[in-house]
């Protein structure tokens, strides 16, 4: 996982200044469809996600992130900030439930990577992918 500091010393991305991190969903291929997860609102875990993250991020949804075996897919990318503090793109799989949705926005509303820690259980959802998916995705 990627280096991270603290809030307390983080400077002012951990005020909420700058850009903020940005959420990426996948909901294109199979991550978002009824037919890989008949029991999951996607439109709804979308809006969440919007409505949790606030004016803290971004949120943005993508056609196919290229790592179905994961799916449900969410790549939460650092701050300007958050790079200049080392935090890489951290990607999350099996974001199928609300309060992971929630821990997701927490962290994002805390800096997100490079800044925070993330909270709870997201470490276990983390995976790691392979260079030409990372520079194969659009932005």
């Amino acid at each position: 996982m990627a280096r991270r500091r603290s809030k307390e010393t983080a400077g002012p991305a951990a005020s909420g200044a700058g850009s903020g991190c940005t959420v990426t969903v996948c909901r294109g291929c199979c991550c978002g469809t009824t037919a890989k997860h008949p029991e999951v609102d996607h439109g709804a875990q979308l809006e969440r996600l919007r409505q949790g993250v606030g004016d803290a991020g971004r949120v943005r949804a993508v056609q196919c992130l290229d790592a179905c075996d994961h799916s449900n897919v969410v790549v939460v990318s650092p701050s300007a900030q958050g790079r200049l503090a080392g935090g890489r793109p951290v990607w999350l799989g099996w974001v199928l439930a609300d309060d992971m949705l929630d821990e997701i926005s927490e962290w994002v509303r805390a800096g997100g990577p490079g800044i925070a820690e993330p909270p709870g259980t997201l470490d276990l959802q983390e995976f790691a992918v392979s260079r030409r998916v990372r520079e194969g995705l659009p932005g």
